[in-house]
């Protein structure tokens, strides 16, 4: 199988250790952005992966393009055009502190894109799964109408659509609101990804948690799944990670599965000293797509996908540099931490 994956890659800008941005006299830049970290997850698992998006016509989208293909990111799908890299600049949070991330992203490349400007066809030569997030449709009202030219072709074509519904509020400002847009959007996905916010603000169905106390009720994620998946009845499954936020070090995670046939929750994992948890999302959404194309229970796609992201807490950058093996010691119940020699 193929896999392609669509959206925006950035700059990502991060002052080193736990500064403040400004602190010091350095920010580290490296790249990072939600569907290119799933397709480089992808990668590192083995799978095809290709990435499609547009980048500007100068020395930085070519550094970009030669740090995915480092990774053995297919990268021939990628446009160049007008416009410049989006950046996003990363101040990391710890204990009570909140990590916080500041957009400069206006005028980007792919915001600039339009329908009709790629050939869906070419790109989707060969591929057999389409994975999107809705933080392309949020950056502008042209990348909007492209993702659902490319979701709309890509079901016409029978190739299996995956969504992580990424909510982003700062994104949508262009005078569509993120449930107008990802009701109609989700309309041709197969495999949904999200969590509780992105459920109430991109497809306007709520579930009545606490979250914010840290404490979660399992049976009311049992029937938000159940009430997607009653709306959307194209849907074959939703997943919904479950972060239980203590403060910005210390954090729960699972998440559940429903397929309209079974229920599944995955083994919870208590992550203390949280390195960088930016990207964890996405590494969830590539281990569940690797597992439902590798596994034949949904229960252990469920688990690998966990554990990846689990792993991803661990890892400074948005990309999780893991291996099938280095997950699957994790699901295995090696959780110590121990040198390996």
């Amino acid at each position: 199988m193929k896999f392609l994956t669509f959206g925006e890659i950035m700059l990502r800008l991060k002052p080193p250790y736990h500064e403040r941005l400004f602190q010091g006299l350095m920010l580290e830049a490296t790249f990072g952005g939600g569907e290119a970290n799933v397709a480089v997850s992808l990668a590192n698992y083995g799978l095809d992966a290709a990435y499609l998006t547009v980048l500007p016509k100068n020395a930085i989208g070519d550094s970009c393009v030669q740090e995915l293909r480092k990774f053995g990111v297919d990268t021939t799908r990628i446009q160049r055009g007008e416009g410049r890299m989006g950046i996003y600049f990363l101040e990391p949070g710890a204990n009570q502190l909140p990590s916080k991330v500041v957009y400069d992203r206006e005028f980007a490349s792919i915001a600039l894109a339009k329908p009709g400007d790629i050939d869906w066809d070419k790109a989707f030569d060969g591929i057999d799964w389409f994975h999107i997030t809705g933080i392309t449709p949020a950056i502008s009202e042209s990348a909007m109408l492209l993702s659902l030219e490319a979701v709309r072709v890509a079901k016409a074509k029978d190739i299996t659509v995956s969504c992580d519904l990424n909510y982003r509020k700062n994104l949508w400002k262009y005078g569509k609101k993120a449930s107008e847009v990802m009701s109609e959007l989700i309309k041709y996905v197969d495999v949904a990804i999200a969590n509780e916010e992105d459920c109430q603000k991109s497809l306007g169905i709520a579930v009545d948690s606490d979250v914010e106390s840290g404490r979660l009720d399992i049976s009311k994620y049992q029937v938000l799944s159940k009430h997607v998946l009653e709306t959307y009845p194209n849907l074959k499954l939703i997943a919904i990670t479950l972060r239980e936020s203590q403060s910005a070090d210390i954090n729960g995670w699972s998440a559940c599965l429903n397929d309209r046939d079974h229920f599944y929750l995955s083994q919870r994992y208590e992550i203390r000293d949280i390195i960088d948890r930016v990207g964890g999302g996405d590494a969830f959404a590539a281990g569940l797509i690797y597992g439902l194309n590798t596994y034949e229970s949904n229960q252990d796609a469920l688990e690998f996908a966990v554990a990846a992201s689990c792993l991803k807490h661990s890892i400074i950058g948005d990309f999780n540099r893991v291996s099938v093996s280095d997950v699957r010691n994790l699901m295995g119940g090696d959780a110590s931490g121990r040198v390996q020699r």
